[in-house]
């Protein structure tokens, strides 16, 4: 089937691309113009009709992309038109009339691309990380794996562990000739090079992941504290309800921050109290979950009531700050009875502190996203990969025995496939849809 979609962003614009990739493409373009293709990679003025009559749609610009040099690796073509609701309707409509043509799934444009060779896997995931990056950081990150920097890393580690298992493979196929001492040895070193690599890049903090999908503030204390004050504050808008009635949060908010170019994600959460309430103690637990999987928590306590439940004393470590509230409402220093805790005394009501707290903030989230090496994992599913890629080279370097080569490549091969399962070199067409689902449709 030949795709197509609208590939700009939706609302009214100056300019909106809609774009087709396929067979039909051709016979589209013919149909909209009434006239013969255009020269490739030519932007070309033309008159956009409906279906080859003379119905005016609009008149824009057409960019024509034979296959194979194109985005997704077939025949391909842009349609800059001008950007009402109008226009991209009655543009749709007239290409949806022609035989064979369908409006595209999410990421159908970069899976196609993918399937033809034109990217790999990581290439594609990348395309996908740019287009929803809101920081300097993720832009960053998302064009150093466009460049290959990642894939480069993990196809080398694929093809020094296939030559190790072709000359495993030679033993298993001619058991009665002896494998060189040099061949051995080299078999050795290398997989010990390769799974200390990996191991090495498996400790990075997950710094890759953080960048991308945000460094997560988990807000806890007690009811009344402050903690929805504290986010109203931190995101510059009403994004949590404030009231002094205990309890009015129930769920997590969240709100996604830029701060100083690092991409944040805070959540406001349940105040933690004994409860009966059946919905306020389902609130608290998933509050609690929260922080526990927050890489930075902010425990926030009122002056009035400066008392730990034992459930907010086990969240006081080095990934927390706390946060004691409503300073203006006493008079004497009580900073010494937090001095074990690394704090920080304010006074939302009377704006007193904050930026001593934010200065806090930044400084954590400093450390976490500064790494001397470079990034390679970016998300979990590499991780998973990796980490599953190990868990065979070790089986395998645990085998010494000469009756256990059939074993041993097998553990060699099983920890080349994940390795290639990071690229795109296996078939897997559940993991591409999981992939190219989260794409936005027209990319």
């Amino acid at each position: 089937m030949t795709i197509y979609a609208l590939s700009s962003g939706p609302g009214i614009s100056g300019i909106a691309v809609i774009r087709v990739s396929g067979k039909n493409t051709a016979e589209v373009i013919k149909s909209l113009t009434g006239s013969k293709l255009p020269k490739p990679r030519v932007a070309t003025l033309v008159k956009f009709n409906k279906n080859g009559k003379k119905k005016l749609i609009d008149e824009g610009v057409i960019l024509w992309f034979p296959g194979p040099n194109s985005y997704t690796g077939e025949d391909l073509a842009e349609f800059h038109v001008h950007g009402s609701r109008a226009v991209i309707k009655a543009m749709h409509s007239a290409i949806s009339k022609i035989k064979n043509c369908r409006l595209a799934e999410p990421g159908e444009f970069t899976k196609r691309a993918f399937q033809n060779g034109k990217i790999n896997l990581l290439k594609a995931e990348s395309i996908a990380d740019l287009v929803s990056s809101e920081t300097e950081i993720q832009r960053k990150q998302a064009l150093k794996v466009m460049q290959g920097q990642s894939s480069d890393k993990f196809n080398e580690w694929r093809e020094k562990l296939l030559k190790i298992l072709s000359h495993v493979e030679a033993k298993i196929d001619f058991p009665d000739e002896d494998l060189p001492n040099n061949i051995i040895n080299e078999i050795q070193k290398t997989s010990s090079i390769i799974l200390k690599e990996i191991k090495k890049t498996l400790n990075d903090q997950k710094v890759g992941e953080r960048i991308r999908e945000g460094f997560k503030i988990a807000i806890i204390g007690p009811p009344n504290s402050g903690k929805s004050s504290l986010l109203n504050y931190l995101s510059k808008r009403d994004v949590a309800i404030v009231s002094e009635v205990a309890g009015t949060t129930r769920d997590v908010i969240e709100t996604h921050l830029n701060l100083d170019g690092y991409p944040v994600i805070i959540s406001d959460t349940a105040g933690i109290r004994s409860s009966k309430n059946e919905i306020e103690k389902k609130g608290i637990k998933i509050a609690l979950k929260r922080a526990e999987d927050a890489d930075l928590r902010l425990v926030i306590v009122s002056v009035k009531n400066v008392g730990f439940t034992s459930v907010l004393k086990k969240f006081l470590t080095k990934n927390a700050i706390l946060v004691v509230n409503k300073s203006d409402l006493i008079k004497v220093k009580i900073n010494n009875k937090f001095k074990k805790y690394e704090h920080v005394l304010i006074s939302i009501k009377k704006n007193s502190n904050l930026n001593k707290l934010i200065t806090k903030i930044k400084s954590k989230l400093k450390n976490k996203f500064t790494t001397t090496e470079d990034i390679l994992i970016t998300r979990e599913r590499h991780r998973q990969n990796l980490i599953n890629c190990v868990e065979h080279l070790e089986k395998f370097q645990r085998k010494k025995s000469n009756h256990d080569f059939d074993k041993a490549a097998e553990d060699l091969r099983l920890a080349t496939r994940h390795l290639g399962m990071i690229v795109g070199k296996v078939e897997v067409e559940e993991l591409l849809g999981s992939i190219f689902n989260d794409f936005c449709i027209g990319k």
